[in-house]
């Protein structure tokens, strides 16, 4: 395993490299998994902006980059511990490392600078999680979005729960990622008390927005919120309802 002492030192790898490794992220994912991908029209044609998914598995950093076929700026903690057979993507592709216990500042900086270079953020608003259903976020996408004056844009990723155990039996897994209209930033304008509401309410929308593209018994926490629907009549998509998560709880 590798700590948070190798986690710090890392960085984004230049962008022509993750330029091209976008390539190679869609010919691996073509050839190991079903993929399908819908609402990429809702992608701008260029920076500065934040995508944010959900994160329900260690492989959605890989098929986070085939949904968006850009170089990306993964933000991730690294007061964690990364398993040695999943260290070879952060090592290759790069991120800017961040440590939730002890937030600093030039983790913020070199976030607002890959924006204010028109660049793309990445970022998993729950942070990395064991469940399998949506959870409450953290605050940092929405308060680099409304620093770096860029627009969010949901993305949900899904199926990709079981490619590991799939992989190993030799089925080729099913996964689905739906992207959402961009929305925000929001106006950083306020007083102490009327930012923290204004980044809780935003933090919901957002999670409700990825709600809107995963099926519903992925909605977790969010279950049955009435803003969902309308996302879903917004994005102009809806994704395909299933009856039973393709994993075993």
């Amino acid at each position: 395993m590798a700590g948070p002492d190798f986690l710090k030192t890392l960085s984004p790898q230049p962008k022509w490299w993750r330029y091209f490794l976008s390539y190679a992220s869609f010919l691996l994912c073509s050839a190991t998994a079903k993929m399908k991908v819908t609402g990429k029209w809702n992608l701008p044609k260029k920076g500065p902006y934040v995508i944010a998914s959900n994160h329900f598995s260690y492989f959605d950093p890989l098929y986070f980059t085939y949904g968006a076929q850009k170089p990306l700026n993964f933000i991730a903690a690294s007061d964690q511990e990364v398993k040695w057979y999943f260290l070879w993507a952060p090592i290759i592709y790069g991120l800017i490392p961040v440590d939730r216990q002890a937030l600093a500042p030039s983790s913020i900086k070199k976030a607002i600078q890959v924006l204010r270079q028109k660049e793309i953020l990445s970022i998993f608003p729950e942070g990395m999680q064991t469940s399998r259903a949506l959870q409450k976020p953290k605050n940092g996408a929405i308060f680099l979005s409304t620093v770096g004056r860029a627009p969010i844009v949901p993305m949900a990723i899904y199926g990709a729960e079981t490619a590991w155990e799939d992989l190993f039996r030799g089925v080729r897994p099913r996964v689905r990622i739906n992207i959402g209209k961009p929305f925000g930033p929001f106006d950083v304008k306020r007083t102490k008390q009327e930012k923290t509401k204004m980044l809780e309410d935003a933090g919901h929308q957002l999670m409700c927005r990825i709600a809107a593209l995963l099926p519903t018994i992925y909605h977790g926490v969010f279950l049955g919120d009435p803003t969902i629907d309308t996302y879903k009549l917004e994005n102009g998509l809806a994704p395909k309802e299933i009856k039973q998560r393709p994993f075993k709880k």
